[in-house]
């Protein structure tokens, strides 16, 4: 006898749970590819992910793809997050500067539950079956300096989500502008995220097998067919935000970032946060991400960071803790290098 089962996308399972206990009329779970929303960088992630005006490298494309115009050198970054469930979350981006005309960017970003042991009412400690859910998205982008105040970039996704024998696959666009205001380095940015087509998925998973007419002796019992599942939306959020350095001394700095949120499938919300760095060598971050979000889990984040040259390249290691409330904590780090 066959067993039917419904699967939630790992990715949204992961939102899902950290949206809490959401009211009745709450947006939370509505959109697929919900894995798009977890930031790949540690340095921003520890500074509460307000990350829409900080483009100083490739750490700021995922938040800004007028970040990919503001780079002047090519570079690489892989980042490894310790998602929630012992969910592994990577993170590959590299960059190709083209001088006059801009830079040209590409990403990959993938999620996966690792094995996990199929389970029914009849046999709840296993059927002996093992499935997995990954997620992956693939993205090319491009930006430049539209003037020397003003940069602009875009970046296309192609995203796919499958769940043992199903998948479901779809194209994304982000979008982003960035404004230098005044020769200190005040910054204003903007970021349109995951704008795209909706998803369906599709698989033999969705196989069944069909009466056309129960009871009735003669007919084919055994017909083939397939379930159809509704068309999901992804998850388009919005971005507007103001970045700051101050000078703390001759060898120190301090930069501040705030950023609010206005996404399609939850409330709004505001992250800011703080980096004191010394000599370029040592940064210490602390933030707060989604204030004001309804039913919130997340919180404060802490993160550090070093860095230095290595002959022409330079690189950085960062570090990012994240506070998720009943969820615990996540960790990311992130690695880049510029060449």
């Amino acid at each position: 006898m066959k067993r039917n089962s419904i699967i939630v996308p790992i990715g949204s399972l992961a939102f899902l749970l950290a949206a809490g206990s959401a009211g009745a009329q709450s947006k939370t779970g509505t959109a697929i590819g919900q894995f798009l929303l977890i930031e790949p960088s540690a340095r921003l992630a520890a500074m509460g992910n307000a990350g829409v005006a900080c483009s100083d490298n490739l750490q700021g494309v995922y938040y800004n793809a007028a970040a990919i115009g503001e780079l002047d050198t090519g570079g690489l970054q892989i980042t490894h997050s310790e998602w929630f469930a012992d969910i592994n979350y990577d993170y590959v981006a590299g960059a190709i500067y083209l001088g006059s005309m801009g830079s040209a960017f590409a990403s990959v970003t993938a999620l996966n539950s690792g094995d996990i042991d199929v389970r029914t009412v009849d046999q709840p400690l296993g059927t002996g079956e093992r499935y997995s859910v990954s997620d992956l998205a693939l993205g090319l982008g491009y930006g430049r300096h539209i003037t020397d105040r003003f940069s602009a970039g875009l970046q296309v996704n192609y995203l796919q989500e499958t769940i043992w024998h199903t998948s479901m696959r779809t194209l994304t666009l982000n979008a982003g502008t960035l404004y230098r205001l005044n020769d200190q380095g005040l910054r204003l940015g903007a970021s349109l995220s995951n704008y795209g087509t909706r998803g369906r998925f599709t698989g033999r998973d969705l196989a069944i097998q069909y009466d056309n007419v129960p009871g009735q002796n003669g007919d084919n019992s055994s017909l083939p067919g397939e379930r159809l599942t509704d068309d999901f939306p992804v998850p388009v959020l919005f971005r507007v935000g103001l970045s700051y350095p101050r000078s703390t001394g001759a060898e120190s700095s301090l930069l501040l970032a705030v950023d609010a949120f206005h996404p399609s499938d939850n409330s709004e919300s505001v992250s800011a946060g703080a980096e004191w760095t010394w000599r370029d060598a040592l940064a210490l971050r602390i933030g707060a991400q989604n204030v004001g979000q309804e039913d919130a889990e997340s919180g404060l984040t802490l993160g550090a960071g070093l860095g230095g040259d290595i002959g022409a390249r330079r690189f950085s290691c960062d570090y990012a803790w994240a506070d998720f409330g009943r969820l615990m904590e996540t960790h990311r780090l992130t690695f880049v290098v510029s060449f």
